[in-house]
């Protein structure tokens, strides 16, 4: 897709620009607010348990620290692993993909092993890991990393099963073009566009199941903040200081919301057949005998 083209596209899909708007706003909170808010160690008992006020506009936790300060490092640990887990599981998740819509010989082999993935229950899995490797970002990265990827590949191959039957990739591999550069050249700018909404759906994922591990105790270790186990941690505290349940969770909440928002209206912006039929539509509701 050109570039006026898709910029127009997502000027005419409020949803996405909504979507992006407010993504972009949080990334940049997390990023800039940590640089100027007071530490997430810095412990003060006798402001410990204090709602919402000037000082502290979140409240404090029990140890008297600022929940903003926790919260906004916390998106940055929750966003930064949910990106790292996006990133890897999408690199081999896109290779495994198109090398098995390619290659015939290699699809019975690997697909077998993403459909055995795709059987083992991804929380399930990614607990058992945590368990045997101990709670960590590394052992949380591998872990959910291992669960996504069978989801990813499965969409990529689909896809590169259609594009490998097409007339242009017979006439390709015709001229004695190599495989490598038929990938590179013909099937993977095919694959592309569904593999970013395939990521942005994952990364979506990711952060629930971050959340959930976190609250579990299984995601990354306090005292270093993350959504989940701030959830966790005052959870004992619902009745008498309800702030530090809701504001971590409404922080999680959207940000899983508006990615899965930017996935599907992303899709009507770079799928080709969602691009023609949404146009077909306008189409439609212009026409005269629509108006009458």
């Amino acid at each position: 897709m050109r570039p006026h083209t898709l910029i127009t596209s997502v000027r005419r899909n409020p949803a996405l620009t909504t979507a992006i708007v407010v993504l972009a706003a949080m990334v940049v909170a997390v990023a800039l607010l940590p640089l100027v808010l007071p530490s997430t160690r810095a412990i003060y008992p006798e402001s410990r348990l204090m709602p919402p006020s000037w000082a502290h506009p979140l409240g404090t936790d029990s140890y008297g620290r600022d929940v903003l300060s926790r919260l906004v490092t916390g998106g940055r640990y929750s966003l930064g692993l949910a990106a790292l887990i996006t990133l890897c599981a999408g690199t081999l998740g896109l290779l495994v993909g198109m090398v098995s819509g390619f290659f015939r010989t290699a699809d019975a082999v690997l697909m077998r092993l993403v459909d055995a993935g795709m059987a083992f229950p991804g929380i399930v899995l990614a607990m058992s890991l945590a368990v045997a490797l101990g709670p960590s970002m590394s052992t949380e990265l591998l872990a959910l990393t291992i669960v996504f990827t069978p989801f990813v590949a499965r969409v990529i191959r689909s896809r590169a099963l259609s594009v490998s039957g097409r007339a242009y990739i017979d006439a390709a591999r015709a001229a004695g073009v190599p495989s490598w550069k038929i990938l590179l050249r013909h099937v993977c700018p095919n694959v592309l566009p569904l593999a970013v909404v395939q990521l942005v759906i994952v990364s979506a994922m990711s952060m629930l199941v971050d959340g959930a591990l976190s609250f579990l105790g299984l995601g990354i270790a306090p005292p270093t903040p993350t959504w989940g186990n701030m959830i966790s941690d005052g959870r004992d505290y619902l009745t008498v200081a309800p702030w530090l349940v809701i504001f971590p969770g409404v922080a999680l909440l959207a940000c899983v919301f508006f990615l899965n928002l930017l996935g599907s209206s992303l899709r009507a912006v770079v799928d080709p057949r969602t691009r023609s039929l949404n146009a077909l539509q306008r189409l439609r509701a212009r026409s005269p005998l629509a108006s009458g």
